[in-house]
């Protein structure tokens, strides 16, 4: 049973706040008074170039007026703590929240809850999309450790970032020449009369479409004429022309058959694809109307036509995931005034991945067999996210508003407060987990680690399972997913400690889907079809450290696959680190997405601004060091996968994997995202 309040009775949550209402003043101002004596790297600049600034008068009228207020707020906190501990030893686990999908904003183009839908299983397989991110949401005063602040802020702006870069069309630009790369007006113009479909990543190549004219804008460049310029008696410009001495198929001026495909171009009723390529399987590099050979696929943020789900208890499970209005706003604006191609349009903006056509389901053997990229936005169509460090309630609320504008169902305030639940230690922050999904959760499960130590002792940290619904097969049989979220220790040196930990992650693991590898229905015997498992969290160990060989030699490497590992103490020499340099968080050299990406794809760069492994020669401060660095950086976020095993031939690969920076200045990692492919060894008939 997914838990969609905190208590199970309506009296013992209003309890609950009643009794944080007295203990929130004391922790608000608590909160402010550490603060204030723990400036970031961005407040010490500002002050060090204006000593008198309002800043810092306000600091030092502030801090008294905190204090006074602390003390006379002791008294009815301490009144709240007696109640509000005692509750939380009943509380539940977790939060389930469950949105619909806003069909009016989804209509108005505006991002909204977009629900999957749960279509019948394909024989060719599926793809899905997995994002993880440690976004460091914990109190102001404690998050300035890190050289962050304001966090209810960060909060809002986070969840807006994450929702606006899956929600976007995804680009690709298919390349059929192997020597000419250049994206000509022309394959601009050619998109503009194909109009858009979505596609899924199993496509290897967009189909054209025919749309009407309300749907896409007049050309701005005639792709026979290149130049910009017109002729009266060009077949494009003049489709009533019939005896056409600019015809790229009758240069020679011979008369024109009546069916000419030329003249037909602009007929309504002819079909949309090249008119030059109408009977021939493959376009050439020589066409006239495709100068450049790129085609253009605009996957938009919705889910495959198909029919609704048959007798599933989840509301809000089928129907369209958005509009195809968004999209075509997006489409709208590759066009430029002068019929060229601006240097800032959206093409620019948005991050486009440019490859050749792959041919079958063939891979590229020699470029690892997938697509790798450091990304400016997330993933379109993000299917699944889990975040850690949500720890603070408040900053939880607003995060959990943003992201259900684009997922529609969202595991949030997760983990145990107090002194109920893994072991005797109180617990001042819950587990920081959060898990966000546009397929229904079907199951979920928490536990807590019952060997932390030091600081990370006072946080509920621990493991979160869940159980989600992709699809169903032809025999009525439930297509499902697990998805294991984690934040594991983060003390320095304790190896085996997180050793200890993963060796329990994998055992609860086993457990969670033994419990749930059967419908809840007594009368289904048919089991569950699993499509994919995945673990994805904050590991706080790197493949590279001399210090963390216990854990790079765990089982878990031999269970799950880590796309970026070539082995123990070996990563791939594309793989990037995603711990950043907290002193550099501010610098204008990476204070956007856009211009941490340009670093983080620069050697030098890297070196200046991620975290490194410590050696001999690690000095305290990153910035402007001389020496030598082995590897790209201290990854120690990860996205894990079971290749085998979960169904009898069916098998999952990667397709893509992402370094993402579209959170520059929120928080001090970056972000990861993978695009899975199941495929089920079936051919289509």
């Amino acid at each position: 049973v997914l838990y969609t309040s905190p208590y199970p009775s309506a009296l013992l949550s209003c309890l609950s706040r009643l009794s944080w209402a007295f203990v929130f003043p004391c922790y608000w101002l608590l909160d402010r008074l550490l603060a204030s004596c723990v400036p970031t790297s961005l407040e010490k600049r500002r002050r060090s170039q204006d000593p008198c600034s309002f800043l810092v008068l306000g600091v030092l009228i502030s801090t008294p007026l905190y204090l006074v207020l602390l003390l006379a707020s002791l008294p009815f906190a301490f009144l709240g703590f007696l109640l509000w501990a005692p509750l939380h030893s009943i509380r539940k686990p977790y939060l389930y929240s469950h949105q619909k999908p806003d069909k009016h904003g989804a209509e108005q183009g505006v991002a909204a809850g977009t629900a999957a839908t749960l279509t019948e299983w394909r024989p060719q397989g599926r793809s899905f999309c997995f994002g993880s991110a440690n976004i460091c949401l914990l109190p102001d005063s404690l998050a300035r450790f890190n050289n962050l602040a304001d966090t209810q802020r960060r909060a809002r702006e986070v969840g807006k970032r994450i929702r606006n870069g899956a929600n976007r069309p995804q680009i690709k630009i298919y390349i059929d020449s192997p020597t000419n790369t250049s994206i000509s007006a022309a394959s601009f113009c050619s998109l503009a009369t194909q109009g858009f479909r979505r596609t899924s990543s199993l496509d290897h190549r967009p189909e054209p479409t025919v749309t009407t004219e309300s749907e896409t804008e007049a050309l701005t460049e005639c792709p026979v004429h290149p130049s910009g310029g017109t002729s009266s008696d060009c077949p494009i410009h003049n489709t009533g022309a019939q005896n056409s001495a600019g015809c790229p198929l009758h240069p020679n001026g011979e008369e024109h058959a009546p069916d000419c495909p030329v003249q037909q171009f602009a007929d309504s009723n002819a079909s949309s694809e090249c008119p030059v390529h109408s009977n021939i399987t493959q376009n050439s590099e020589d066409c006239p109307l495709h100068p450049s050979g790129v085609q253009i696929s605009i996957t938009s943020p919705d889910s495959e036509p198909a029919d609704a789900e048959k007798g599933n208890h989840q509301d809000g499970d089928t129907g369209s995931l958005e509009s195809r209005t968004a999209s075509r706003e997006s489409l709208v604006r590759f066009h430029a005034a002068d019929g060229g191609i601006s240097p800032n349009n959206t093409l620019s903006q948005h991050r486009t991945s440019v490859f050749k056509r792959p041919v079958g389901r063939k891979r590229r053997h020699g470029d690892d067999g997938f697509d790798h990229e450091i990304s400016a936005f997330f993933p379109a169509n993000l299917d699944f996210l889990c975040l850690q460090e949500v720890f603070d309630r408040r900053a939880t609320n607003r995060l959990r508003r943003q992201l259900h504008r684009y997922f529609p169902y969202v595991l949030s305030d997760v983990g145990r407060y107090g002194w109920k639940g893994c072991c005797s230690r109180f617990k001042f922050l819950n587990s920081g987990l959060l898990l966000a999904s546009r397929y229904p959760i079907l199951d979920a499960r928490y536990e807590c680690f019952p060997n932390g130590r030091s600081e990370d002792a006072l946080a509920a940290k621990g493991v979160l399972f869940a159980k989600v619904q992709v699809g169903r097969s032809a025999q009525e049989q439930r297509v499902v997913g697990y998805i294991t979220c984690t934040h594991l220790h983060a003390v320095e040196g304790d190896s085996s400690v997180r050793c200890e930990q993963l060796d329990l992650l994998l055992e609860w693991g086993s457990e969670f889907r033994r419990a749930t590898s059967g419908s809840p229905d007594e009368e289904k015997v048919l089991e569950d079809q699993v499509a994919f498992d995945v673990i994805l969290g904050d590991l706080n160990f790197d493949n590279c450290s001399s210090e963390d060989k216990l854990e790079q030699q765990h089982s878990l490497f031999t269970q799950y696959k880590d796309p970026c590992r070539l082995g123990p103490g070996e990563d791939k020499p594309w793989a990037l680190g995603t711990l950043l340099d907290t002193s550099g968080l501010y610098d204008d050299e990476v204070s956007s997405p856009e211009s941490l990406q340009k670093v983080m794809e620069n050697e030098e760069g890297r070196k200046e601004y991620l975290v490194f492994p410590a050696s001999k020669n690690h000095c305290p401060s990153q910035k402007g060091r001389k020496i030598p660095l082995k590897g790209n950086g201290r990854r120690i976020d990860y996205i894990l996968y079971r290749e085998e095993g979960l169904q009898q031939d069916w098998k999952v690969d990667i397709e893509e994997f992402s370094f993402i920076t579209q959170l520059a200045g929120l928080t001090d990692h970056l972000s990861v995202a993978a695009r899975l492919v199941v495929s089920t060894g079936e051919e289509e008939s």
